[in-house]
Parts: structure tokens; sequence; C-alpha cells
């Protein structure tokens, strides 16, 4: 008989991708999966496309704020989505119930574990998140991206799985001059995240114009691409575009990268080996992407530029640093530091989680 697995997934990128990489993993070995996603929450959609079956449950995140209307709705919710679980795992009878962090993660993980089912959470970060260090009181095995100096019980570092587009292959020359670019100049590729960074990408146009010797793809987030392609008028050493869904092919075709420090980015990063030089969005909880990009920064594969009133001066610093006199030399040091890591490879995550999974 084929095992089931239950995978509570979604909300941002960081929490949703890595349960959709090993939902994936369980479907290819012919195990049955199903998700548990947020009323209305766009992962859906990439879950119809891919034929992956879902739930969706009524919930929200704890209130940050003293608003007692706030937390009278999230007990509501809360009660209304145990519920809904509750329901979900008699009807779907899981051998496993699986969280990758979020909010969405703890109906499941607190009601399957109370219904006897066998629980796992995965954090992607080097600092846990709010939901999975209550998930983890629970949970009979709790997956690590990154080392964490936090105490975690049942606790093994695992990696966080990645897309398998990340270990295709990918032409630097057809890359590059499908946007138009010389596939013989050294090129950086910018990132702020799928929303897009304005004070970043303020910044990195302000860079462009001094290093011409550079070619820049800059990603700008659908929000801030008319805005930033207006900037870079006038200038040839640059392709602007909203967002790529095969950033794989970008990463493989570039020499450099700037983006933040989420852990899923991360992840990318060390398939590909790329330097970076990394942005840590500054009002992520527990500062936990400053936190992911240190243990980068220690291995000595990429630097930190803090966002603050200081982004444009500090990153024109650390970028002339790095492209100016042995460059080659710089960026191969930064790759060689990708093996000081000591990280599990992110494109086997998957299959490993998943027969540690399958033998709980």
């Amino acid at each position: 008989m084929n095992k089931r697995f239950l995978i509570a997934s979604g909300g941002t990128g960081g929490h949703f991708y890595p349960g959709f990489a090993l939902g994936e993993e369980f479907k290819r070995q012919g195990c049955e999966v199903l998700f548990v996603v947020r009323k209305d929450d766009p992962a859906a959609k990439v879950l119809s496309a891919h034929r992956l079956s879902y739930k969706e449950i009524d919930f929200m995140g704890f209130p940050r704020s003293v608003n007692p209307v706030r937390h009278v709705k999230f007990v509501c919710k809360l009660v209304k989505s145990l519920l809904q679980t509750r329901q979900i795992l008699r009807v779907f009878r899981p051998d496993v119930a699986i969280g990758t962090g979020g909010y969405i993660s703890f109906p499941l993980i607190f009601m399957a574990h109370f219904m006897g089912v066998k629980t796992a959470v995965h954090d992607s970060n080097a600092r846990l998140g709010l939901a999975n260090k209550v998930c983890g009181k629970f949970a009979d095995l709790f997956m690590l991206g990154l080392p964490t100096t936090e105490k975690v019980k049942n606790g093994v570092l695992t990696s966080t799985p990645v897309r398998a587009e990340f270990g295709l292959s990918a032409n630097r020359a057809t890359q590059l001059q499908a946007l138009k670019l010389d596939p013989a100049k050294p090129t950086v590729l910018v990132v702020g995240g799928s929303q897009g960074a304005k004070d970043l990408n303020n910044a990195v146009v302000a860079c462009a114009k001094v290093f011409s010797n550079w070619q820049f793809i800059h990603l700008t987030g659908e929000r801030w691409f008319e805005s930033v392609r207006g900037l870079y008028a006038g200038l040839s050493n640059a392709a602007v575009l909203p967002y790529s869904h095969e950033i794989y092919t970008l990463m493989k075709a570039v020499d450099l990268i700037i983006c933040r420090s989420g852990a899923s980015t991360l992840a990318e990063l060390v398939c590909c080996k790329l330097p970076a030089v990394l942005v840590p969005f500054p009002h992520a909880a527990a500062n936990h992407q400053y936190y992911n990009a240190k243990i980068f920064a220690e291995a000595g594969c990429a630097q930190i530029v803090l966002d603050d009133d200081q982004l444009p001066t500090r990153l024109s610093s650390v970028f002339k640093g790095l492209t100016q006199g042995q460059v080659s030399a710089k960026l191969a040091a930064m790759r060689a530091g990708y093996d000081k890591l000591a990280l599990p490879n992110p494109l086997t995550a998957a299959q490993t989680i998943a027969e540690r999974l399958k033998s709980l």
C-alpha cells in the first residue's frame, strides 16, 4: 500500500517551495500527497498547474498588535481551522503530517499529533519561526535547512529542497544574447524578491551607471518595473525584467548576484555556487535573513550589505571591491566558499527528506 503524506505549505515562497519540492518527490515515488493551504493562497494555482491535490483551511497568523478585535478573530479562525484540519485528517488518513513553516503548519501538526499521526516540520532558516517553535513541541522529526544555535528536539540538518530545474545546465551565451547582452562581459543578476525592493532597486541602478564595464540583469518585481526601467533609460548595459519563472537559467548565466537572503534563495545559490552580495530584508521576523546571510558570509561565498539609509554607499563600495582588480580570482574564491558550508545538497534534499519521513 502506498504511503500517504499530508503537507501544510504556503504563504511565502520560502515556506511553499520546499513543501512543493517535497510533494513532487513523493509523487515521483508513487506516494499519495495532499497539501493543506490557506484559503485563497496563490500557492493553490501552482499546485493545480502541477496536478497536486490540496485542501484549503480558513486561518490567519497570530496578531502582532494589541487590537482585541484581531485577537478574537484569530481565536475564532483557530478553532475553525482545527475542525477543518481534523476532518481532512479523518478522510485522508495520512501516514505522516508535515509542516514547512508559517502559521498554516500549526493546525495540521497540532491536530495530527493528538490524533496519533506521525509529525514532522521543516524550517529553512537559521532562526526558527514562531509557528515552528510551537510545532516543534509536537513533532517526531524536526528538519533544518540551515544550522541553528537554537535548541531543537529531534533535529536533523537536511538542507532546503529546491526545484529539480536547478540541476539543469544552462548556456550562458544563449541566455545573455536573448536579453540583448554581451556574453563576453561580466554580468550580475539582481533579485529583490518576488515583490521587489524599492531601495535596493534604486541603489543597484546607481551602481549600473558607475560600473559600465559590468552588465546587469535586474528583476525589479512587478510593482517597480516601470519606474526602474525608466531609471535605466539611456543605459545599454542592463536588461530589466519584472520577474522570471526560469531564474535557474539566469543564475547559471551570470558571474555574481545581488539578492535578499531568504532561505530558499540561498539554497538555490548553493546549487549554482554563485558568488553573492546579500542584502537581508530588514523587517524579516527575528531578523532571520541576516542570520541566514551570516552563515554564507562566514564561509566566504557572500558579502553582506545592510538595507538601511547607507545602502547606496555600502553597496557601491562592496561592488567596487568585488569587481575591480583580480576579479576572476575573487569570484573563484567565493565559489570555493560554498564547499566550506558543509550543507547537504539541496538538489537531493527532497529525496533525503522523503526517505526519512517514510521511515517514520
